[in-house]
């Protein structure tokens, strides 16, 4: 059955809710109104309100009692409306979410994610487009996960809810009701860590994750235009990430151009260009290129067009990288 992003993790919290008594849904407006993007709606009225609990506008204490719950038996999924709003909770996730097993040498494990919207594309404000996932990505302790596909979605969120630790699952808000994608009904795990080829290609590789996805296919459609044949990776896992599949890939193409809507300053476009030049520097032809959003803050919805990674930009990107 062909369905959306947010139907996808729909169906997987209701399913592993129903697999699973430990898993308990709590966040902000998760319950009656089911979600800003109504990700979980219907939930409530499947499992209850003391497994579906809509918490007070209190990020770190949401978080906080999530911990608690994780530390002894229970799975929460903690729900942030935004990555703009997960801010205050910060120290707790730096501090004990991404630490304690690690602590308590494995006596208090944390199989908890948290899930939240992010990134730009939907002309909201800016703590409701924040793409700061590269500040999670460098805690060790947490695995960070952001689907690109329906199909992505669903597997990538029931691995995640099996995980013993820590996760945080990033969903592109651009794509909740974007593509329509065959998703089994059954319930299936897409692998952590395992990044997707989405399509294969011999003078190019490149690399993205979450909405900018089907932002590289448009460039690489046109790039093939132009005799240039793009090698597409999805890293679905930001961290730990796929470093095989990436090193793989650019050493068979001989260039990288890596893509991401956050501003290119420590991004994590910075960490696979030094990861490509520490291990793959003598199979490269041209510098590892950076398709990214300035270094500026999001602005107000009417300059989004010109702060968002378009198709135009990955293809300039590729074809700097072809003439070097």
């Amino acid at each position: 059955m062909k369905i959306t992003m947010a139907q996808a993790l729909n169906q997987a919290l209701a399913q592993e809710m129903a697999r699973d008594e430990r898993y308990v849904l709590l966040g902000e407006d998760v319950g009656p109104d089911g979600g800003v993007f109504r990700v979980t709606d219907g939930l409530i009225q499947k499992f209850g309100p003391e497994r579906v609990i809509d918490t007070p506008l209190a990020e770190s204490g949401l978080i906080g009692v999530s911990i608690g719950m994780a530390a002894f038996g229970l799975r929460p999924i903690a729900e942030i409306q935004f990555l703009g709003f997960i801010y205050p909770a910060f120290n707790q996730i730096l501090s004990h979410v991404a630490r304690l097993r690690n602590r308590t040498r494995g006596r208090y494990p944390v199989p908890m994610v948290i899930r939240t919207p992010y990134g730009a594309g939907v002309r909201a404000l800016e703590h409701h487009s924040e793409s700061t996932e590269a500040l999670f990505c460098q805690l060790p302790g947490l695995t960070v996960v952001v689907p690109s596909t329906p199909y992505d979605a669903k597997g990538l969120l029931i691995a995640s809810l099996r995980s013993e630790d820590p996760v945080i699952f990033l969903e592109p808000s651009r794509l909740y009701r974007g593509e329509k994608q065959d998703v089994p009904e059954e319930p299936y795990e897409v692998p952590l860590r395992a990044a997707r080829t989405v399509r294969e290609g011999t003078d190019v590789t490149v690399i993205g994750w979450g909405a900018m996805v089907p932002v590289m296919e448009k460039a690489a459609d046109e790039a093939a235009g132009r005799g240039v044949s793009a090698e597409i990776l999805d890293l679905r896992t930001l961290s730990p990430m796929d470093r095989e599949a990436v090193l793989a890939s650019v050493r068979k193409t001989g260039r990288a151009v890596v893509v991401h809507e956050a501003p290119k300053t420590c991004g994590l476009g910075a960490e696979i260009s030094a990861l490509i030049s520490e291990n793959a520097l003598l199979s490269l032809r041209a510098p590892v290129a950076r398709v990214t959003a300035p270094d500026i803050t999001i602005p107000l919805p009417k300059a989004e067009d010109d702060y968002y990674v378009n198709p135009a930009r990955v293809l300039a990107g590729i074809l700097k990288t072809m003439e070097f």
